[in-house]
């Protein structure tokens, strides 16, 4: 078995270290900061021994994860890796540093792999001599629990390390989908309307959070509502992850942030980790009750899905994945209760178009304009996406 890099010993980086010491390879966790590379062992020392103590590991199997894991905080322990995986701070030019430094230190077929969820892969791979060896490996956290994890070539990747990364990816149990290198991949892109619609449907007066959260779950069988969910992720996580793939979409209005979810951002309202965002989370509070009127709440649902169905139909037009890829990336990426492709199917490709037609004639906006894809199928009679 190959000798495994991971760079950053942050959740991500953490997190993936334990995914491939417990597939059973040697693991070089490097992080600069000693502080956090301790803070990581006690971290993954914890997490293993809970394990053990649910039933789904053996005292000797964590102690042979951890054994395999070595804590290190120089770069040129990756020396002899066939693979390093960097999971650091969502800056190029930082990451540009680290791949050159990388190159120089690992050998000729090493492959060097980022876990960016928001900048180009061909950019961060543009400094190698050798940019063949570059490949986007994008888990989601946490990366022991989440099964999905998006593969992204970037245009200078060789056939040879795409092939040996995904097969690497796969050994570890993973469910794989590849995607193009464009902004979001698959599941940062497609999931931008259920946040950015639901933002708007309160901008509108339409709903509270609440009962958007509400209309979700309770009748769309999401998860976790919007509101819910961006207080979880981190408003200002989520909100930089909409400015990224606006600016490089070219400022197109399907992906314009919300001033709401700026102010909060700008006020501290971060969600759970700061204690209150869309919700106030202070011991004794009592989280607001929504209006559980059911023909609002079906309005709410299908307004949200319909936008969340066009922009899945747009990424399979513009070849971004597969049907299946798609499909997958929003089941198994964050938990949606269908495959969107699969969803608009059942619904009835024509009653999407009627939704997405009639928000555009109302609102004179490009940010409704359906998907040509979905046009082009229903006027030629068309009720399954081919893959």
């Amino acid at each position: 078995m190959i000798q495994v890099g991971v760079l950053g010993a942050g959740t991500m980086g953490s997190g993936i270290a334990q995914v491939a010491a417990t597939a059973g390879h040697q693991v070089v966790l490097v992080d600069v900061n000693e502080q956090q590379l301790e803070k990581a062992k006690n971290a993954l020392t914890k997490i293993l021994f809970r394990l053990v103590e649910k039933g789904k590991l053996s005292d000797n199997e964590a102690n042979d994860v951890l054994r395999r894991i070595t804590f290190s905080s120089s770069l040129e322990d990756f020396a002899g890796s066939g693979i390093v995986i960097e999971a650091i701070v969502e800056n190029l030019k930082i990451k540009n540093e680290v791949f050159r430094n990388l190159e120089t230190i690992t050998g000729a077929d090493c492959i060097l792999a980022t876990n960016t969820s928001s900048l180009s892969v061909a950019s961060i791979g543009a400094v190698l001599n050798n940019p063949g060896r570059i490949i986007g490996i994008h888990f989601f956290n946490p990366a022991p629990l989440m099964p999905l994890v998006e593969i992204i070539p970037a245009v200078q990747t060789t056939e040879t390390t795409l092939q040996t990364a995904k097969q690497l990816i796969d050994s570890w149990r993973k469910v794989t989908v590849l995607t193009k290198d464009t902004p979001g991949f698959i599941v940062n892109r497609v999931a931008r309307p259920f946040y950015g619609e639901a933002l708007r449907i309160y901008e509108e007066g339409i709903a509270d959070f609440a009962t958007i959260d509400w209309a979700m779950t309770e009748l769309g069988g999401f998860r976790m509502g919007p509101f819910t969910l961006m207080d979880y992720i981190g408003n200002d996580i989520n909100y930089t992850v909409t400015e990224t793939v606006f600016a490089a979409f070219y400022y197109d209005p399907r992906y314009r942030p919300s001033l709401t979810q700026k102010r909060h951002s700008e006020a501290g309202y971060l969600g759970r980790k700061s204690g209150r965002g869309y919700y106030n989370y202070a011991e004794g509070v009592t989280l607001p009750e929504p209006v559980k009127d059911e023909k609002l709440g079906k309005e709410i649902l299908d307004r949200i899905l319909v936008m969340l169905m066009n922009e899945a139909i747009d990424a399979l037009f513009l070849n971004i994945a597969s049907k299946k890829d798609i499909d997958l990336a929003m089941t198994k990426g964050v938990n949606y209760p269908k495959g969107l492709l699969q969803w608009a199917e059942e619904a009835g490709l024509e009653w999407v178009l009627e939704k997405l037609t009639a928000l555009q004639d109302e609102y004179g906006e490009d940010r409704y304009r359906p998907s040509p894809l979905l046009k082009r199928m229903v006027r030629n009679g068309e009720t399954q996406f081919k893959d």
